[in-house]
């Protein structure tokens, strides 16, 4: 019976050798699907994200400003998976396509999160949720390509979410800074629920809370910046030339970051950097 396993590690060593390799988590690229778009500008149905921000309460600790993390290890324990779940499932009883656009924005966002919290209460303990390899194919890793939930008839992952539907209808690089990773080096899962009638003001403290920390932005010790490497991996949906980029730092930034940037007109990237263990407390 070696001889099959042999011609397998052959072929695994082939298609190793021949098949080009991206980078382990090269972005997807915004690629809408169109049955997405459907809304009613009209619409004044409101979606009620009461029983996440319940979870939010309960769990989700501010660290110092930007920062914030999740008590996956109560929440195991004492009933907070459930409630996940429960919110989860009523979430896929929307009918998306009857709300208008503020309130489908925050229904993504909102299920977004609470997907991904889902997804590491189902696996805890992890250290990180790409520990979490769930997705298909031979070469994918962590749960983001992962089918979980079916809305209006149509199967959707964290990838679907993120990059079928929000980044590519809205085009608002704040969506960045809305979404959470479940991970150390991510944009702060929000401990407020996002909610149709105070949009702006929430992506713009979202936005605020990690271009203004080290995690985002900071002076290497050669003097060039160390960026997240989610400045990387979305770069132009941040801006493509480096003005552009520069401008959307410097429209949330606090004073120490734009002491930093004033006379920047040209970027001087060192590195980038993202830390991917758990976000838990």
């Amino acid at each position: 019976m070696r001889a099959p396993i042999v011609v397998l590690s052959l072929f695994l060593m082939v298609v190793w050798l021949v098949v080009p390799r991206q980078p382990a988590l090269a972005a997807p690229d915004a690629d809408l699907w169109p049955d997405w778009q459907a809304y009613d500008p009209q619409s004044t149905l409101e979606v009620d994200h009461g029983a996440w921000q319940v979870v939010l309460d309960r769990y989700v600790t501010v660290q110092e400003p930007g920062v914030t993390s999740f008590d996956y290890a109560a929440a195991s324990q004492d009933g907070g998976t459930a409630m996940v779940d429960a919110y989860v499932m009523a979430m896929t009883k929307v009918a998306v396509d009857q709300l208008n656009r503020d309130q489908q924005f925050a229904y993504w966002v909102n299920l977004y999160n609470a997907l991904t919290v889902k997804v590491v209460l189902d696996h805890y303990p992890v250290d990180s949720i790409r520990d979490i390899d769930i997705s298909p194919g031979l070469f994918s890793s962590g749960p983001w390509g992962k089918k979980l939930i079916t809305v209006e008839g149509r199967t959707l992952s964290l990838n679907d979410i993120e990059h079928r539907i929000l980044r590519p209808i809205w085009r608002d690089a704040r969506i960045h800074y809305a979404v959470n990773c479940a991970s150390i080096g991510c944009p702060a899962l929000a401990p407020e629920a996002y909610e149709a009638s105070k949009l702006d003001d929430q992506l713009d403290q979202a936005a605020k809370g990690f271009i203004n920390h080290s995690r985002a932005v900071r002076v290497g010790a050669d003097g060039g910046l160390v960026l997240s490497s989610l400045y990387d991996w979305y770069r132009g949906d941040f801006g493509k030339s480096d003005a552009d980029f520069i401008a959307h730092l410097m429209a949330f930034a606090g004073p120490e970051l734009m002491a930093i940037l004033d006379d920047t007109t040209e970027l001087d990237i060192a590195d980038y950097e993202y830390d991917w263990a758990l976000n838990a407390r």
